[in-house]
């Protein structure tokens, strides 16, 4: 099962570093993530989005590209369009990435030079994501974690615990 991480930084490098530091647990095979958003406001108030390629979004890529290579062979010049169309098509209906109008609202939120970080991970195994956040103080603005995991999420990032239900 997958679960829906969103911290908050008061500086605008902290989400970038902080998910520079979980691609690297990814790389290594102790985190599967399976996407990401860093959302920073600068000093001038302007928001920006840096997304990385979800596995979804990676497979209906190469999903597209094998239906049109088998196509190309068949029919060459209408092959490649249906190629690219059909992968594009897999792509979004695969796409279980973080929804854009949160990551809108998200950013909305934030106060000039601050940034946030949205992670969908797929481990439910924690640990070395809780680890590597230690490294970082933020907050964590949303989560859909058990509320144990939710609460070790807090005390690694050095957020208080929720007053909230």
């Amino acid at each position: 099962m997958s679960a829906l991480v969103v911290l908050m930084f008061d500086q605008e490098e902290e989400a970038g570093k902080a998910r520079d530091a979980l691609r690297n647990l990814e790389r290594s095979g102790d985190l599967d993530l399976e996407d990401t958003a860093v959302v920073m406001r600068d000093s001038g108030g302007k928001v920006h989005v840096n997304r990385q390629v979800s596995d979804t979004s990676k497979a209906g890529m190469v999903g597209g590209g094998f239906l049109g290579l088998v196509l190309a062979f068949l029919f060459p010049v209408v092959g490649i369009a249906v190629g690219v169309a059909g992968g594009a098509l897999l792509g979004r209906l695969l796409d279980r990435g973080v929804d854009g109008k949160f990551v809108k609202e998200v950013g909305d939120a934030l106060k000039p030079g601050n940034s946030a970080l949205f992670i969908i991970v797929k481990d439910t195994h924690l640990t070395p994501m809780l680890a590597a956040l230690r490294d970082f103080k933020g907050k964590v603005y949303h989560t859909n974690l058990e509320t144990e995991d939710a609460e070790s999420l807090r005390r690694a990032v050095g957020d208080q615990p929720s007053l909230l239900p």
